[in-house]
């Protein structure tokens, strides 16, 4: 027998797990999501009459700087690299007092932090199961390299 057969496949040739999958494509909703929200403050910017234009501008162009993280990190899941999840767990992470912060307004942002919440929590659970940190080549303390 040739040792390539005696070998266990390398994480890349087996196929990407579900949750794995799903885990990107959050982190890839919440990245677009603010793509349209920082695109949506920046086109009202400029169509409409904001009360202060600098601020208007200043958190639309943050919502975009911030969708990198989740976008970037959907886009490492989905390419099974091992870095990607810190990102992806970050960003979970921090979407939850947001949702927090929605769920205690007196407005119709109430279902949007529902929502908010349900995807934070979803993709972190995705995230730390073990087939993820399997796929992701994520070893445990104590585990050989």
């Amino acid at each position: 027998m040739s040792s390539k057969q005696n070998s266990a496949p390398a994480p890349e040739d087996d196929p990407r797990p579900g949750r794995l999958t799903l885990a990107a494509a959050l982190a890839g909703l919440e990245g677009l999501a603010l793509v349209a929200g920082g695109g949506y403050l920046l086109v009202m910017t400029v169509a409409g009459n904001p009360d202060d234009n600098q601020q208007a501008v200043t958190a639309g162009v943050t919502l975009l700087v911030l969708a990198a993280l989740p976008l970037l990190a959907a886009r490492g899941l989905l390419l099974r690299r091992r870095w990607s999840r810190g990102p992806a767990v970050i960003t979970q992470i921090l979407a939850l007092p947001v949702a927090w912060n929605l769920l205690q307004a007196d407005s119709l942002l109430i279902p949007g932090g529902i929502v908010l919440a349900v995807v934070a929590v979803t993709a972190l659970v995705l995230l730390v199961n073990p087939a993820t940190t399997e796929a992701l080549g994520i070893r445990g303390p104590g585990e050989s390299a």
